[in-house]
């Protein structure tokens, strides 16, 4: 089911199921901000990614000796969300730990998503809560998709020299980096840039960046550790991805603790982090 808020300038819709962004629309002139999820070229909108991001080898962890098994970025966008709070401008999804994700992750938490307009912005915070009796470890992460062409450019605040990691055919970090960007602040999307899978950046000194084509969205990402750029090639669409957490590699880990990127908490605590996303034109 679609929940709705608005304000004077924007509307938005979430899903329910996977506390899923559906649209974001200016009230202005209409313009839709979110794709639209054409199954011919990709199903997806913007999932929500927890407890874990990317692939794991084999769908397997491992905690405290036991095995369990655990989709490509995790149990929650596939999950019914109960809704918390939807009024004005405002919306809040929780999704709750029971009999059914103890059994792939042995963890107690709580994991709200909420939405909330302030003028010409969206803003998205996942917030974790850990209700295990002793810590708990995870990831959390984002994969919103805005409309945009072959052609329009993505800019950072700041000048960068990255190197990016890729992904192999079985969706596992290739223990080498590539360069990309040198003293640059911006690139070209291009069919060729996604042909390898996404980009995975990380050491990046800027925290938002922009999306310049026929539309243009300042996306704050904050100081995440990772950032995914994806879409598939050619589609008129580009993923914004802030990760806290990253697929595998191919080395074994013995438990999800010594997991590259990982985030640990401990019993009763909370983490948050949030996105933005400001409508320009």
């Amino acid at each position: 089911m679609f929940y709705k808020i608005e304000n004077e300038f924007l509307t938005c819709e979430i899903d329910d199921m996977g506390a899923q962004l559906h649209s974001l629309k200016s009230k202005e002139n209409g313009t839709e901000y979110i794709w639209q999820g054409n199954p011919d070229i990709w199903y997806g909108q913007a999932p929500v990614l927890f407890p874990v991001i990317g692939q794991l080898i084999n769908d397997k962890y491992f905690y405290n000796g036991v095995e369990y098994t655990m989709p490509k970025h995790g149990l929650a966008r596939k999950l019914l969300f109960n809704v918390k709070e939807c009024e004005g401008a405002k919306a809040v999804f929780s999704l709750e730990s029971d009999e059914n994700t103890l059994k792939a992750y042995p963890f107690k938490f709580e994991y709200l998503v909420s939405f909330e307009l302030k003028g010409k912005t969206l803003v998205n915070t996942m917030t974790v809560v850990n209700k295990t009796n002793g810590e708990m470890y995870f990831s959390v992460g984002a994969h919103p998709a805005f409309n945009c062409k072959v052609g329009d450019i993505i800019e950072f605040e700041q000048t960068e020299t990255l190197a990016t990691e890729r992904i192999d055919k079985e969706n596992l970090i290739i223990p080498e980096k590539f360069p990309f960007m040198e003293n640059e602040k911006s690139f070209v999307i291009t069919k060729e840039i996604f042909e390898p899978d996404a980009l995975i950046l990380s050491d990046i000194k800027s925290e938002k960046l922009r999306i310049k084509g026929e539309n243009e969205i300042e996306f704050t990402f904050g100081k995440c550790p990772f950032l995914g750029i994806w879409a598939k090639p050619g589609a008129p669409y580009v993923c914004i991805e802030p990760w806290y957490g990253v697929n595998d590699g191919r080395e074994v880990k013995k438990d999800i603790s010594e997991k590259r990127g990982i985030e640990r908490l401990e019993e009763g605590g909370t983490f948050e982090f949030s996105w933005t996303a400001e409508i320009i034109k």
